[in-house]
């Protein structure tokens, strides 16, 4: 008989289990049966949100369901643990998988595309191995799956199969594989010989006295977890971000807002919050440097921004830019400024993935991919432009969107600490937002376009969730709650159990 505490214990594992299967019967059912094919990688965004959804009673009570698998050292476990933090994350890249199945079969068509059988396989397994990270117990899990998901989404960045797509892949593969091994798996080595364990804890696996005793070299491994972990693409080692935007616009959606930079940020975070600390990140002033590092990169990724005429690319750097709010609430190490990250990394996805997705419905139906290009838009493409101007608002931070929520939480962090440089920041980030986003919602509204083909039609398959997406940025700008529900979980535990600064 199977018990209710039976079930919770596997569902983490059918939930990474469901996107793999739905590659399996994408594969086997090839390009010849494509309603079916397309039918089942939707299928698995159902079933796999189903799941992980099925888990939030048990997390909001308390609870946090473990499965391990095996040990293979004392404190090296392949395991799943879900919290409130990877339940977030979790919810977010499934609920998005959905929205981008159905995107991405209008975009696939509408461009007659190459192997789509394998465009559409890969980008099952990228979800499930995002799962993975989300339900990781440990550094250990994690890090298998962090590199699984580089090595199934190498096909999708060089899928057009160009000379300029295959250099943008090789650079995006041996950026994130290389900081891999050459950076976060000696971080590992070196936290497992310092603690002993790679189990995550509230409060970090470190104690004081590891810090007192070894305050050089827990310095070092901190540095190389913040650039070992290169899928957070802070600078400089953020360059494999704008190369993939070679990739077709479902696949830059997929990078920027579902998995890839998302498992960047998220790993940055855990490593922070439970294998470091607040009071050990604090003592061995971790934490000024992460907020020097953070600050430099949304400023100055911001600035390259406005230099960039391709849509795709403004965007990329702007995806630059808005990951790095998500490590400098996380280096705060406050109440509000770590729930300001935490949150960002949702609110952010939905933002990010709708501007993406216009950007590809711009592409399909008016063949544009300059800003240079898109004077008048707005009259032949309203609801794209509409999104697109939505979630624009969104990534500046106006009130009433949801971008304000997260940047709001950020600067009462920034408060609770009495940095005001890091309030400057904030403010010169979202004003540099706005410069590099409305210039694009100016010529599109505002200025003629008489080389616009009075021909363009937008298609529906498209729209839909862009629109969707643009909705849910205004929804959670005004209603917040179903986001900030679980990162107050995961918050109030980590102040109760020492592991933020009062």
């Amino acid at each position: 008989m199977i018990t209710v505490e039976f079930w919770l214990r596997i569902i983490p594992l059918l939930a990474v289990l469901t996107p793999v299967l739905g590659a399996l019967l994408i594969a086997w059912t090839g390009q010849r049966r494509a309603n079916l094919r397309e039918f089942w990688s939707v299928a698995a965004g159902v079933v796999m949100f189903t799941l992980v959804g099925s888990m939030i009673p048990e997390v909001r009570s308390g609870g946090s369901p473990y499965l391990q698998f095996f040990e293979i050292l004392p404190g090296i476990e392949l395991a799943f643990r879900v919290d409130a933090f990877g339940l977030l994350f979790a919810l977010g890249a499934s609920l998005l998988w959905i929205l981008t199945s159905f995107y991405s079969i209008g975009y696939m068509r509408s461009l007659q595309e190459h192997a789509q059988t394998r465009y559409f396989t890969c980008f099952a397994l990228a979800l499930a191995a995002t799962v993975g990270v989300a339900f990781s117990a440990n550094l250990f899990t994690l890090f298998l799956f962090y590199e699984a998901l580089t090595l199934v989404t190498y096909p999708l960045v060089s899928h057009k199969e160009t000379d300029e797509a295959k250099a943008g892949a090789r650079k995006y593969v041996i950026y994130l594989l290389g900081a891999a091994k050459l950076l976060l798996m000696a971080a590992i080595i070196l936290t497992y010989n310092v603690a002993g364990t790679l189990d995550f804890r509230q409060g970090g696996i470190l104690t004081l006295t590891d810090v007192s005793e070894q305050p050089a070299l827990l310095m070092m491994v901190f540095v190389l977890f913040l650039f070992g972990f290169a899928k957070n693409a802070l600078m400089p080692l953020h360059s494999w971000l704008p190369a993939a935007m070679v990739a077709p616009t479902p696949v830059s959606a997929l990078l920027h807002a579902v998995a890839v930079v998302k498992t960047g940020v998220f790993s940055t975070l855990r490593v922070f919050l439970f294998v470091f600390g607040a009071q050990n990140m604090h003592e061995l002033g971790a934490d000024n440097l992460a907020l020097i590092v953070a600050s430099v990169t949304i400023l100055v990724a911001s600035v390259l921004a406005l230099s960039q005429d391709n849509l795709k690319a403004r965007l990329a750097y702007s995806t630059v830019s808005q990951l790095s709010y998500i490590i400098l609430g996380g280096a705060l190490l406050t109440a509000s400024g770590v729930l300001g990250g935490m949150i960002h990394i949702s609110i952010h996805a939905v933002s990010k993935i709708t501007l993406f997705l216009c950007a590809g419905s711009i592409y399909v139906s008016a063949h544009k991919t300059d800003i240079s290009q898109l004077s008048g838009l707005a009259r032949h493409m309203p609801w794209t432009m509409m999104a697109f101007a939505i979630a624009s608002l969104s990534i500046v931070g106006i009130p009433l969107t949801s971008g304000f929520v997260s940047k709001w939480e950020l600067v009462n962090g920034s408060i609770e600490t009495g940095n005001w440089p890091i309030m400057v920041v904030l403010l010169a980030g979202s004003l540099l937002s706005a410069a590099y986003l409305g210039p694009i919602i100016y010529k599109a509204y505002f200025e003629k376009g008489a080389e616009i083909n009075e021909k363009i039609r937008e298609v529906p398959w498209m729209v839909v969730p862009l629109m969707i997406t643009a909705t849910a940025s205004l929804i959670l700008g005004i209603y917040p709650a179903p986001v900030q529900e679980l990162a107050r979980i995961i918050r109030d535990s980590l102040s109760l159990s020492g592991g933020l600064l009062p």
